[in-house]
């Protein structure tokens, strides 16, 4: 089978094809290092560690580049206001990144460079353009013209002359074009600056990507990736410096993933809805962020609310509980017992992987593979029910093994990565964490609820319901029983 990925850069799905047979060369832009990272650069981080993971299953060799924007307009201006320098300020929230990163079980990529380490790459590459006549020097800055590459628009679908007259040219402007980028600007006061040919001063923000992928992935290379709002300008003005200047194809497939928003809005400081990762984990389990990422596309928008997470948490809960009857299961059973698994069921299970492998060929998707082994919990749940006193070696033998084939499916995702026990144990205390009820007390209600409608005592099953909820427990009555959860206010 083959991996098919929708490349920005064409609108289409195409099969993977790489440069260097089975190795992937894969760039992604990391973070401006000037704050706590929030739940879009989870969403970043997570969706390319599960591609590399994916790819690596896949027995791929995958080289990921992930840089750090060290030096910004953001960074200085955050620096000045807390009276610290830009250096200080941009290192001590790579480390906050890190801490945010192990937290979430996220693999370090192959190499992680930083923009201020790699400034002469950066003067090299500017010098190239302006030998070749797409990049001018205007006062103490420099300029890519983008007049000069008949392509300009091509990743983002966009025409430059509507660009052009939408634009602007501010007073005092020295650019020939609206639409041409900086590459190089001029130190102003008090400002981290480095020497160039063109004077002291500070690399623009998209020549450093063009830099540090040429510099450690080639020329051309196999995956370029990001968050949807780096289209335009971002990728659009790395890949026309980085083909102007190299004369051959900067990225073969472009691959986006897309926004989050928090109750249909987008995340926004102004709009007080900015959540970040650790803000979020001081409430739920890395596992629980992941599994609510996963369960949507990654190029579809996410949308985040109270309601979502209660979902994922219970989603991941349901498949550790899965796991946890499966290791609980004892003995290697009886060859005389007649096993209760029927064909049907076996090759279900048996084609577990192929069928989320043929989810995730199809352009990495986690939601489908994910409904995938929920399947496989349905049928693992039936069997492992209806096994008696003395079971058949053979069902045994099925569960344990698809239980194994889960756990390595999910761990693509990052899933399934504790102990079950541990697990489940872990997340009713944290529920029940300042209720005043204990869970045997849940349980021997919802026992008695079940008596009641049995009974179609209706009055007696609403009562209890009632009862419960006074205590924040909600009751959730599905096809396999009722489950309940803390109702947070």
């Amino acid at each position: 089978m083959t991996i098919r990925i929708y490349n920005t850069l064409t609108g289409k799905k195409e099969p993977l094809e790489t440069i260097e047979p089975n190795h992937v060369k894969l760039y992604v832009c990391g973070i401006t290092s000037y704050d706590y990272c929030h739940i879009g650069h989870a969403r970043s981080s997570l969706a390319f560690d599960m591609i590399v993971k994916y790819l690596r299953s896949r027995d791929y060799k995958v080289t990921y580049i992930r840089n750090f924007t060290d030096i910004d307009d953001k960074i200085i201006k955050r620096a000045n206001e807390q009276n610290t320098t830009s250096e200080e300020l941009a290192n001590r929230f790579i480390d906050e990144f890190y801490v945010d990163m192990d937290q979430l079980g996220i693999d370090r990529p192959t190499m992680e460079p930083k923009a201020t380490e790699h400034i002469q790459e950066m003067v090299e590459l500017i010098s190239e353009l302006i030998d070749k006549g797409i990049a001018y020097q205007a006062g103490n800055d420099v300029y890519f013209a983008v007049e000069k590459f008949a392509e300009y628009g091509k990743l983002s679908h966009r025409n430059l002359e509507d660009m052009q007259a939408g634009a602007r040219i501010s007073i005092n402007e020295l650019k020939h074009n609206p639409m041409d980028f900086v590459l190089w600007k001029g130190s102003k006061p008090g400002e981290p600056k480095w020497k160039s040919p063109w004077g002291d001063g500070r690399p623009g923000w998209h020549i450093e990507c063009s830099a540090m992928s040429r510099k450690y992935l080639g020329e051309t290379f196999d995956i370029h990736g990001g968050g949807k709002d780096l289209i335009f300008p971002h990728h659009e003005n790395e890949l026309a410096q980085s083909e102007a200047a190299n004369c051959c194809a900067f990225v073969k497939t472009w691959i986006h993933h897309g926004f989050v928003t928090i109750r249909d809005e987008k995340m926004s400081k102004s709009l007080n809805n900015f959540l970040t990762i650790r803000d979020l984990l001081a409430h739920y389990h890395p596992e629980i962020l992941r599994f609510f990422v996963f369960s949507t596309h990654y190029r579809n928008p996410l949308d985040f609310s109270e309601t979502a997470m209660q979902d994922a948490t219970a989603g991941l809960e349901r498949l550790y509980t899965c796991v946890r009857m499966i290791d609980e299961l004892e003995g290697e059973g009886s060859t005389e017992t007649e096993p209760i698994a029927s064909d049907k069921d076996i090759n279900k299970l048996q084609s577990m992987e192929k069928r989320f492998q043929q989810a995730m060929d199809n352009d990495f998707n986690t939601a489908q593979g994910q409904s995938i082994l929920f399947d496989s919990v349905k049928i693992l749940n039936r069997i492992a029910a209806a096994l008696p006193d003395t079971p058949a070696a053979s069902d045994l033998t099925l569960l344990r093994e698809s239980r194994e084939v889960m756990k390595k499916l999910a761990g693509i995702m990052g899933l399934l990565t504790e102990d079950a026990a541990s697990f489940i144990n872990n997340q009713k205390q944290k529920m029940l964490a300042g209720i005043d009820i204990d869970e045997a007390t849940i349980l021997q209600l919802i026992k008695e609820r079940y008596t009641a409608r049995k009974e179609k005592n209706w009055s007696r099953s609403d009562e209890i319901r009632d009862e419960l909820l006074a205590h924040n427990i909600e009751l959730k009555d599905g096809p396999e029983g009722t489950t309940w959860t803390v109702r947070r206010n």
